[in-house]
C-alpha cells in the first residue's frame, strides 16, 4: 500500500488550521504530513492505525501525531451504508511545524510544550478522562481566529503537557533516526546497530564498537536501553517488517528474511508479541481498513 504524502495549505499562512468534521465515515487514507496534529473524536468508533500501531478508538479519543507520522482513522464497517443514521463527529487541530518546533523552540516559556512535540514523533494517545478535562479547551480552539486561535493552541498544548496518563502508539524505534542517545557511545552503538540489523547482529562486535567486554556491554546496554540487545533489535526488525507488510510488495515469507529474522515461525512468535496481530493478520487489519477511503477530506 502506497502512503500519500499530504500537503496541508494554512490559509493566510495561518499557524493553525482547525476543521470540525461530521461525516458518514472517516475517508482519508493511509498519509503523513509534515505538520503536527491533534484530533479529537466526539462521535463515532472504529480502528485507528498510526505507524505500526492498531488499536479501536471511541468517543472521547484524543492523539497528538508528530511530523511526518503516517496514520489514518477507519470507521467501524456499520458506519458505512448506513444512510446517514450513523455519523462521525471529530476535530482536526493541524499546527505548522516551522512555528510550533522552531519558533518557539529557544524560549524557556515553551520548554514543555517542545518537549511534548519531540515525544509527539510516536503519536500519544490521551486517556478518556484527560480528553473530557480538555474537552472546552479544544472547542475554544474550534471557535476562535486569527491571533486567539493561535494563542488557545498554545494554552491547549500546555495543558497537555501537564498530562500523566497518556501513552505512546508507534513503536518505540519506528523511526530510528530520531532516536535520541545523549550519551556518545550509545550513539556509535546505534549507528552500528542500525546499519546491521538486518543481519545477524553479533554481541562480541556490538561490544567491540562499545569498547566494553561482552559482559560490561550488556549490563551497559539494559541500563541506557532498558531492553536486552536482543529485545532491542527485535524491536527494529518489527518495525521494518511492519512497513514492508503495509508496502504489500512481497510475500510475508520474504518479509521474514528481508527483516532480519531466519525463520518463520520465530518471526511470527516475536512480531505478535510486539503488535498483538500475526504477520498475515496485521496485513489483512490493514487492508481492511483501507477500504473505502479517498483522498476526499
Amino acid at each position: 500500500m502506497k502512503i500519500m504524502h499530504e500537503q496541508i495549505d494554512f490559509p493566510g499562512r495561518a499557524a493553525v488550521k482547525v476543521k470540525l468534521q461530521e461525516k458518514s465515515h472517516f475517508t482519508y487514507p493511509w498519509h503523513f504530513h509534515t505538520e503536527y496534529e491533534l484530533l479529537y473524536v466526539m462521535e463515532g468508533y472504529g480502528t485507528r492505525f498510526i505507524a505500526d500501531n492498531i488499536e479501536p478508538f471511541g468517543v472521547g479519543d484524543l492523539v497528538l501525531l508528530g511530523s511526518n507520522l503516517p496514520h489514518f482513522w477507519k470507521s467501524d464497517s456499520t458506519f458505512y451504508g448506513n444512510e446517514g443514521t450513523k455519523k462521525m463527529k471529530y476535530v482536526v487541530i493541524q499546527f505548522a511545524n516551522e512555528f510550533f518546533k522552531e519558533a518557539i523552540s529557544e524560549y524557556p516559556e515553551f520548554h514543555l510544550i517542545k518537549e511534548l512535540l519531540e515525544r509527539s514523533i510516536r503519536g500519544i494517545s490521551f486517556s478518556k478522562a484527560f480528553s473530557r478535562r480538555v474537552k472546552p479547551k479544544i472547542m475554544k480552539v474550534v471557535e476562535s481566529k486569527g491571533f486567539e486561535r493561535a494563542l488557545r493552541t498554545l494554552e491547549l498544548l500546555q495543558m497537555l503537557t501537564a498530562s500523566e496518563d497518556h501513552r505512546f502508539l508507534a513503536g518505540e524505534l519506528y523511526q530510528i533516526e530520531n532516536y535520541n542517545f545523549i550519551s556518545d557511545r550509545m550513539k556509535k552503538v546505534m549507528y552500528y546497530l542500525n546499519s546491521t540489523y538486518l543481519k545477524k547482529v553479533e554481541l562480541e562486535k556490538v561490544a567491540e564498537v562499545a569498547t566494553l567486554h561482552p559482559s560490561a556491554f550488556c549490563r551497559y546496554f539494559k541500563e541506557k536501553s532498558g531492553k536486552s540487545l536482543s529485545e532491542f533489535v527485535n524491536d527494529m526488525r518489527v518495525s521494518y517488517a511492519c512497513r514492508l507488510i503495509i508496502e504489500g510488495k512481497i510475500s510475508v515469507s520474504q518479509i521474514c528474511y528481508e527483516s532480519g529474522f531466519n525463520n518463520l515461525s520465530n518471526f511470527n512468535r516475536i512480531f505478535k508479541k510486539h503488535t498483538g496481530f500475526t504477520p498475515t493478520a496485521y496485513f489483512q487489519e490493514f487492508n481492511k481498513g483501507q477500504e473505502n477511503h479517498t483522498i476526499k477530506v
